[in-house]
């Protein structure tokens, strides 16, 4: 019996020493707290607000001190669809999301409950308020404006709670079936009329780029025939001193070889020319200008020549006198 009894205290000295190690575990642990970089500890010192602490190592006091962890990281809350009736009165269905994060850990924890929830109700009735205001058309086309008017609100109601809404995001607006269908038919529509004003001012570029071009090149066309025309006239011009120059040299030539020429050659052309004249089918009157001094220069070649002309008679004949001259022709020659 003894035995027992000893065995029996000598295993309770154990089982206590192992309780009382327990015990000390635990009081170290609910003391001791590492606090992380984004965690804050709220301390209530019985029962009142103390201080925050941390991110480090924190020390709280067992029994008399108790500590609430906040995050301060940037959360979100996916609202489900909420009903919401428009302005003019169409009814539609939002669902949104909210990002929000924890500026006073203080507030957060003294002011509100549940801050998460608080949230999540509190943004459901500002959005049924929201479009309340506004109509279907608005609340189709300007999601941007509608996010900022909701992120303003929430954020004058949860800033009380030590709380920032930093973004508000509607993700889908879901109207009803009658006006999607009214939609579809106004976009169809929308979508022919652009179309055709697309070919309108498509057909009016290519009108105004055929008469552009057409411009261009009756331009080009009449800069052509000018330059055409000033060409032919300057071949025309450079044509005419060509020929003006070869009909001086031929001049200039003719005069080189006549000026040598006697009396003599020039009496025989006179009268080859006079043959030639003569041998023409149709009648004709000649009367050089000159005919005294070319019938005396006649003579007086043939009296050099050894032959005896009589004296050129002074009467009228049938070239001279009144009668009508059909034809003169006038030579002169230069010695």
């Amino acid at each position: 019996m003894e035995e027992l009894l000893a065995f029996l205290n000598n295993e309770g000295q154990a089982v206590i020493i192992v309780v009382l190690f327990l015990v000390l575990v635990a009081i170290l642990r609910s003391t001791v707290r590492a606090v992380k970089e984004y965690e804050r500890l709220v301390i209530f010192f019985i029962g009142r607000f103390s201080t925050v602490r941390g991110p480090g190592l924190t020390f709280v006091i067992p029994i008399f001190e108790q500590a609430f962890k906040v995050d301060l990281r940037e959360h979100f809350l996916d609202i489900p669809k909420q009903t919401a009736i428009t302005k003019d009165n169409a009814s539609i269905g939002v669902d949104f999301l909210v990002y929000y994060r924890v500026t006073d850990p203080e507030l957060s924890t003294t002011k509100v409950e549940d801050p998460v929830n608080a949230t999540k109700n509190i943004a459901t009735t500002t959005l049924r308020a929201v479009i309340g205001d506004i109509v279907l058309d608005d609340v189709l086309s300007k999601r941007e404006q509608i996010n900022d008017v909701l992120r303003v609100k929430l954020d004058e109601t949860t800033e009380r709670w030590g709380m920032k809404i930093t973004t508000v995001e509607i993700r889908e607006i879901d109207p009803p079936h009658a006006i999607q269908e009214s939609m579809n038919r106004q976009m169809s529509a929308e979508r022919d009329r652009r179309a055709e004003v697309t070919l309108a001012e498509g057909e009016k570029q290519a009108a105004i780029a055929r008469a552009e071009g057409q411009k261009q090149a009756a331009i080009l066309e009449a800069e052509g025939e000018k330059q055409s025309q000033i060409l032919e006239a300057e071949g025309q011009r450079q044509a005419q001193v060509l020929r003006a120059q070869g009909y001086a040299k031929a001049l200039e030539a003719i005069y080189e070889q006549a000026k040598d020429v006697d009396t003599k050659t020039m009496a025989l052309q006179y009268m080859e020319m006079l043959e030639k004249v003569g041998s023409s089918p149709s009648t004709k009157f000649i009367l050089p200008m000159e005919l005294t001094s070319m019938v005396q220069n006649f003579v007086n070649n043939m009296s050099m020549g050894g032959v005896a002309m009589p004296p050129p008679s002074n009467g009228n004949g049938n070239g001279n006198g009144n009668g009508t001259h059909e034809r003169q022709s006038l030579e002169k020659v230069n010695e």
